[in-house]
């Protein structure tokens, strides 16, 4: 099964569901906040060795797990920082 195939249910899909803003609640300050938060140069590299080992085909179970975390939260963060543009958008307007 591949690691990119999403389900309704990971952490990601929960989180984004509890954090759902209604149009307009989500103050500037919050938006530019999500908009600066990034992954950590330790985290970037470990994502950068696991995803060359998976393309290699030598992940273990573990790792692949590790990686499968790793994609969740950037698809968290890409929702969240989706919502925080938007938010920004609709300030300027």
């Amino acid at each position: 099964m591949s690691s990119q195939i999403t389900s309704s249910n990971t952490e990601a899909a929960i989180l984004s569901r509890m954090i759902q803003a209604e149009e307009g609640d989500l103050s500037r300050s919050a938006a530019e906040y999500l908009l600066a938060v990034r992954f950590g140069e330790y985290d970037v590299t470990r994502m950068n060795e696991s995803s060359e080992l998976a393309r290699q085909g030598r992940l273990t179970s573990q790792e692949q797990a590790e990686l499968d975390g790793y994609l969740h939260v950037s698809n968290l963060l890409a929702v969240m920082q989706s919502k925080g543009r938007r938010a920004l958008q609709r300030s300027t307007q």
